[in-house]
C-alpha cells in the first residue's frame, strides 16, 4: 500500500467577514456590534491559525490602503485577495450585467481600483463575487443579453491588466433567486468564451453542495480547465449556504476533497469562508482549522494502490471500506 508522502504543514486564511458584524433579514440590527476594517484584522490574528486575508474593497470610510497594508503587515498577514464590494445595495439590480449601463461602468470603475489596492497590499488575485448579477423571475431578463454583459464585463478588466490574476466565485443563488455565475460547469463555460488567460475559479465547498455538486468532482473539473485559483472551506446543509464550521456536516465529502486537494498537488493555504452568526468566530477558525487538519492526516495515510484499484474497477463497497477505515478505524 502506498501512501501520500509526508505532508508538508498546511496554512490557512480566510474571510475578514468572518470577523464583522453578521446580520439578516431577521436581525437587521446584526448579531453583534459593528466591526471596522482594521479591527477585523486584529481578530484574523488573534485566532491564532492564519496567515492572510480575503479582504472586501472599499474599506470602511477614512480607511487608506496604507493603513490596512500597516495593520496586515503588524499583525503578520497577508492580503490573499481584494474582493470588491460589487454586491451591496448599490448593485441591487446587478454589476456587470445591470440594465443601466451607468452602472455597470460603476462596476468596472470600482474593479478597476480593487486592481490597485491588490498592487499596493501584493495580494495574488482580484475576486469577484457577483452575487446581484442575475434575475428573480422567468422572462425578467433576455438571457443571451444577460450572458453577454456578464462575460464581456468581466473580460474587459481582465484585457486591462493581463498581468493580473482574476477569479470568480460561483454561487447557485442569494441574494439573487437565481445567479448567473451559479454552478462550476457554467462558470467555466462563460470563462472559456471571454478568451482571456488570467481568469479563473474560486471553488467553494459550500457553495458547491448548494449547487448539488460534488465538491471534489467541481474541484477536479477546475484544476483539468487549468483555470483553478483559490479554495474556500466551510459546510451546510444542501439547502442554503449556511457557512458552518468545515466539516461539521459532510465528513466523507470533506475526507474527498481534502484528497483530491492533496492528488492535484495544491500547496496554496486553504480559505475559510464561515459566517458564525452566534458563535465566537476565533473558535470557529480553529475548530475548522482543527477539522480539516485531521481530515488531511486521514487523506494522506490512504492506502492510494488499493483505492486506486477500487476506483478503477469502481468498486463501491470496496471504497467504502478504505473510507470507514480511515474515519472510523
Amino acid at each position: 500500500m502506498t501512501p501520500f508522502p509526508a505532508p508538508t504543514p498546511r496554512t490557512f486564511t480566510g474571510g475578514m467577514w468572518t470577523f464583522g458584524r453578521i446580520i439578516d433579514r431577521y436581525a437587521t440590527d446584526g448579531y453583534g456590534p459593528t466591526v471596522s476594517t482594521l479591527r477585523t484584522i486584529e481578530l484574523a490574528s488573534a485566532s491564532g491559525e492564519l496567515t492572510g486575508l480575503d479582504l472586501n474593497y472599499p474599506f470602511d470610510a477614512g480607511v487608506a490602503v496604507d493603513d490596512v497594508k500597516k495593520s496586515l503587515e503588524e499583525h503578520r498577514l497577508s492580503a490573499v485577495n481584494i474582493t470588491p464590494v460589487i454586491y451591496d445595495r448599490g448593485f441591487r439590480s446587478g454589476s456587470f450585467t445591470a440594465a443601466d449601463p451607468a452602472t455597470r461602468a460603476r462596476a468596472l470603475d470600482l474593479a478597476h481600483e480593487s486592481v490597485e489596492v491588490a498592487r499596493q497590499l501584493s495580494a495574488r488575485y482580484v475576486k469577484f463575487w457577483p452575487g446581484q448579477d442575475g434575475y428573480d423571475y422567468p422572462f425578467q431578463v433576455d438571457y443571451a443579453t444577460l450572458r453577454r454583459h456578464a462575460v464581456e464585463g468581466i473580460r474587459d478588466v481582465a484585457r486591462n491588466f493581463p498581468e493580473v490574476t482574476f477569479a470568480i466565485e460561483y454561487k447557485l443563488k442569494e441574494p439573487r433567486n437565481r445567479l448567473f455565475w451559479s454552478t462550476a460547469a457554467a462558470s467555466l463555460l462563460a470563462i472559456e468564451q471571454m478568451g482571456v488567460d488570467n481568469v479563473g475559479l474560486v471553488v467553494d465547498f459550500g457553495h458547491s453542495l448548494f449547487a448539488k455538486e460534488n465538491p471534489a468532482e467541481a474541484l477536479t473539473l477546475a484544476h483539468s480547465m487549468g483555470r483553478l485559483v483559490d479554495i474556500e472551506l466551510d459546510d451546510n446543509y444542501r439547502e442554503w449556504d449556511d457557512d458552518l464550521t468545515a466539516g461539521a456536516l459532510h465528513l466523507v465529502e470533506t475526507l474527498e476533497f481534502m484528497h483530491v486537494i492533496r492528488e492535484i498537488g495544491w500547496e496554496k493555504p486553504l480559505k475559510l469562508d464561515l459566517f458564525p452568526y452566534r458563535e465566537d468566530p476565533g473558535d470557529a477558525v480553529r475548530e475548522s482549522v482543527a477539522t480539516l487538519r485531521a481530515l488531511e492526516a486521514k487523506a494522506a495515510a490512504l492506502p492510494l494502490d488499493e483505492l486506486r484499484a477500487a476506483q478503477a474497477a469502481h468498486d463501491a463497497m470496496t471504497v467504502q471500506r478504505i473510507v470507514r477505515a480511515a474515519l472510523l478505524g
